[in-house]
Parts: structure tokens; C-alpha cells; sequence
């Protein structure tokens, strides 16, 4: 094979990008807790809203949003109880993929329910879409509870010979 001598400029900027590869490889978990911190933001404060004027919010689901296949009592129950509890799941890591799930059903449904959703509100959550379908597909990261509950689950409930794919979390 033909390399490249270690004085050539092909070398020289081969050299940088796989440095530049590594310094984004090593800002990776702290882009994921970012993410994770973000969208659990968004959905925690909507979740606060909807709980400060319970009256308001079925009303909403009443007149407004028209989730499919559920009254809007129960609609509104299960929406809000959903951006309360799975922000802090998706804020700590802790069954992370899961989390990242549960919303991306409720972005989803949200989109489907509000007959005439302005653009920009449609941007918004095509874009809160894409942050937890990169948490959904790559998880939460190395600075996640999962990074650490899921080896030693695996271990307790399998033992250490089991022979599971390491980057399941």
C-alpha cells in the first residue's frame, strides 16, 4: 500500500480530522444530558401549566385538542401526567430510551390532535421530534443512571457471563 509520508499535507490534515473526531466524540455525553435537559424543560413547564388551571386544561382538550380515542378528561389526565413524569426520567437517564419514547407519542399526538396548527408551532415540534429521536436512537449517554443501573441489573439478573450487547444503554 501506498501511505502517505508523515510530512505530506494529506497526512497533516488526516491528523486533525480524527483529533477533531475525537474532541466531538468526547463532547458526546455532555450533549446528550444538554438534550436530555432541553426537551425535559419543554415538556416539565407544559405539564405546569396544565396543572395550574385544571378547569382550563380539559377545556382545552375539550374544545381544542381532539386526541383520538379518548374523552377529554382522560386525555387531559394522562397528556399532563406523561409531561410530568417522564421529563424527570428523561432528565436523569433512567430508562432513558423509554422516556424518549413515551414523548415523542405525545409530540406526535399533539401534532395530530390540533386541527390548525400554525407553522411555527409545527416547526417547534418537528424540531423537539428530532432531539428525542436522537435520544431514542442513540439513548441518553454515558452521564445517564442507565450508564450505571443497567451493567449491574444485567449482572444480577444474568450473571457476569452474560452476553449482552454493551451498547444496549
Amino acid at each position: 500500500m501506498n501511505t502517505p509520508p508523515p510530512t505530506s499535507p494529506l497526512f497533516r490534515l488526516w491528523t486533525l480530522a480524527e483529533l477533531a473526531v475525537r474532541g466531538l466524540n468526547a463532547l458526546q455525553p455532555a450533549a446528550q444530558l444538554l438534550a436530555r435537559w432541553f426537551i425535559a424543560g419543554v415538556f416539565f413547564r407544559s405539564g405546569l401549566t396544565k396543572i395550574a388551571d385544571w378547569g382550563t386544561t380539559v377545556a382545552l382538550f375539550t374544545d381544542e385538542y381532539h386526541v383520538p380515542l379518548l374523552s377529554p378528561h382522560i386525555a387531559a389526565a394522562l397528556g399532563t401526567s406523561a409531561e410530568l413524569a417522564l421529563p424527570a426520567l428523561i432528565l436523569l437517564g433512567l430508562g432513558g430510551r423509554f422516556a424518549a419514547a413515551g414523548l415523542s407519542i405525545l409530540n406526535v399526538v399533539a401534532v395530530i390532535s390540533v386541527e390548525a396548527m400554525p407553522i411555527p408551532a409545527l416547526q417547534q415540534h418537528i424540531f423537539w421530534g428530532s432531539v428525542l429521536a436522537a435520544l431514542l436512537l442513540w439513548g441518553p449517554g454515558r452521564w445517564s443512571v442507565d450508564q450505571v443501573l443497567w451493567p449491574w441489573l444485567r449482572e444480577r439478573l444474568f450473571g457476569s457471563s452474560a452476553s449482552f450487547d454493551r451498547r444496549m444503554v
